[in-house]
């Protein structure tokens, strides 16, 4: 109960909603909404749907070896060194595709998965989720890229991928949290 003593919804009632865009990655609707607080209001949302993230672990003598990847991301205006990911497609499983494009970005398979993350992008505007997986017992084979796809891999100790994101080199949410999730974790098994 409020200090009203209404008690209020945990979920926005949707009093109209249509479809403003749709693109081949997302769409955006305009609800009309009232929410848990008694809000009257209009929110635009993207629709999209799902991403996936690879945390690729090669185990070497001298420590972990994390897999990042450089490319041009437009919206960013810059080259970035990030995690493998990708778009879920549709009817395809996170882990299928979190498989698909390490291959296809990498040309690495692994033989171990385990969904480590889950979480929201943006959630003010934004209902697209990702998934980050932890990908171990690398082995190396040759990448499908898409045609726009023009992609440099290369592995650094996690110590200095932890440097990269300390750093700013690194700028990426979803890698970010990765590989610092990876970093902590191995802390608390010590």
């Amino acid at each position: 109960m409020s200090k009203t003593g209404k008690s209020r919804s945990a979920k926005a009632q949707v009093i109209s909603s249509r479809v403003s865009y749709r693109g081949p990655v997302f769409s955006v609707t305009t609800d009309h909404v009232l929410e848990p607080g008694g809000v009257r209001t209009r929110r635009d949302v993207v629709r999209h749907s799902g991403s996936i993230v690879v945390l690729a672990i090669d185990n070497r003598p001298s420590g972990p070896m994390v897999l990042l990847e450089r490319q041009y991301r437009h919206a960013a205006q810059s080259m970035m060194w990030e995690l493998p990911a990708g778009r879920i497609d549709e009817g395809e499983k996170d882990l299928a595709a979190a498989k698909r494009e390490l291959l296809e970005e990498t040309g690495y398979t692994a033989r171990r998965w385990k969904r480590i993350l889950h979480f929201f992008v943006s959630p003010g505007f934004l209902d697209e989720t990702m998934a980050i997986y932890l990908a171990r017992g690398l082995k190396e084979g040759i990448a499908q890229p898409e045609a726009d796809e023009l992609i440099e891999v290369h592995f650094f100790p996690l110590s200095e991928a932890v440097r990269m994101v300390g750093r700013g080199v690194i700028k990426d949410a979803k890698s970010i949290a990765g590989i610092l999730w990876f970093a902590q974790s191995l802390k608390k098994s010590r």
